[in-house]
C-alpha cells in the first residue's frame, strides 16, 4: 500500500514539474515537459486503478493519451525543423 501511495506522490510531482515547464523553450518542452506529464499520468493511472475509481482512471488515460499526442506533434515539428536546415 505504501508503494502505491508513493507512486501517486511521484506521479503528482512529475505532473507539477512538467506543467511548470510548459512555458519553457521548444527544446525543454520536447525533452522534459511531455515525458514528465506522461510518466506522471501513468503513475496516477496506476493509483486510480488501485483505488478502483473509474472516473479518475478514465481521466488519467485520456491525459496520458493527450500527452503522447503532444509529444508526437512536437517531435514532428522538431524533425521538420531539422530537415529544413
Amino acid at each position: 500500500m505504501v508503494l502505491i501511495e508513493a507512486t501517486a506522490i511521484i506521479g503528482l510531482i512529475a505532473i507539477i514539474i512538467g506543467t511548470s515547464l510548459v512555458s519553457g523553450s521548444f527544446e525543454v518542452r520536447r525533452r522534459y515537459t511531455y515525458p514528465l506529464l506522461i510518466f506522471g499520468g501513468i503513475c496516477l493511472a496506476v493509483y486510480s486503478i488501485y483505488l478502483k475509481d473509474m472516473i479518475f482512471t478514465i481521466l488519467q488515460i485520456v491525459f496520458v493519451i493527450s500527452s503522447i499526442i503532444g509529444l508526437i506533434k512536437i517531435n514532428e515539428k522538431h524533425l521538420k525543423k531539422t530537415k529544413a536546415k
